[in-house]
């Protein structure tokens, strides 16, 4: 049996935008929200998309996505890694068992792999792409999601919070946000979670924040073409400054060097 992909990418919205298939979709769709948020209307039902959530649609369901500003008027943000596949291995494991259409899977770097790895394939083109490769990679990534669809949340309460806390920025680590409302959202004082968060993840939440936001912004320069001070700005940097220094502290080099390293056709840029 096979699977085939069809299109796999990575998409980032900064401005207002919609896609709608009403009519019903002709293949599966998966579609992982990275960050920030979108609203996807689904076979009736809207369902408010955030970082971290799984959806997952069959042939026939109706779909239609909108990303728009957020509750507070402020600027667009929404990313996402989706594809479209079917065959009759995909047929089968979607039988298997019954998934919601969103999930809340939170950030996997492991399944995040997989899903680069079939983008990164089939950019190849026809000519360059290896069918059989691809298929047992989309394989692997729908078991993945089902093991990621069905873990159990924490058991331990303070380990929940903890988590909660995890997708707070998770979602909104490249807006600007405080940690005050990170805390609020918990119903916590800020001391108490900002201990909680330290003591289950070894890591405060600014320093995860920064992270998150250094892989979002090295995901523009792999599959966009943002020049480097749009991605300082919708990575939620203060300033394209304090950008190319968190960057070249982390990295080692500028962010126009670290996207010169993976682009060898390309022409040199400057370090700015």
């Amino acid at each position: 049996m096979e699977a085939r992909l069809l299109i796999c990418d990575y998409s980032y919205h900064f401005q207002q935008f919609s896609n709608s298939h009403r009519a019903g979709l002709t293949t599966y769709l998966f579609r992982l929200q990275t960050e920030g948020s979108c609203t996807v209307f689904c076979n009736g039902t809207d369902y408010h998309v955030q970082g971290g959530d799984l959806l997952l649609l069959k042939p026939g369901d109706e779909y239609e996505l909108m990303v728009h500003e957020d509750a507070g008027g402020g600027r667009v943000s929404s990313g996402d890694y989706f594809l479209f596949c079917e065959g009759g291995w995909i047929d089968a494991w979607w039988s298997r068992m019954s998934r919601p259409v969103v999930s809340r899977i939170g950030s996997d770097d492991r399944l995040l792999g997989l899903w680069r790895q079939l983008l990164l394939e089939k950019r190849r083109g026809l000519e360059g792409e290896n069918v059989e490769l691809t298929g047992y990679l989309l394989r692997s990534l729908c078991l993945c999601l089902d093991r990621a669809i069905t873990e159990t949340k924490p058991a331990n309460r303070t380990a929940y919070t903890a988590l909660r806390l995890k997708r707070f920025v998770e979602e909104h680590a490249t807006v600007t946000f405080k940690l005050e409302e990170a805390a609020a959202h918990v119903g916590l004082s800020l001391s108490r979670a900002v201990k909680i968060f330290k003591e289950q993840y070894g890591k405060t939440m600014i320093q995860y924040a920064l992270e998150i936001r250094l892989n979002a912004a090295i995901e523009r320069m792999k599959y966009s073409t943002m020049t480097q001070e749009e991605i300082a700005e919708t990575c939620g940097f203060a300033s394209y400054s304090y950008y190319h220094r968190v960057f070249r502290s982390t990295y080692g080099m500028s962010p126009a060097q670290y996207r010169e390293s993976f682009a060898p056709d390309a022409k040199p840029q400057p370090d700015k």
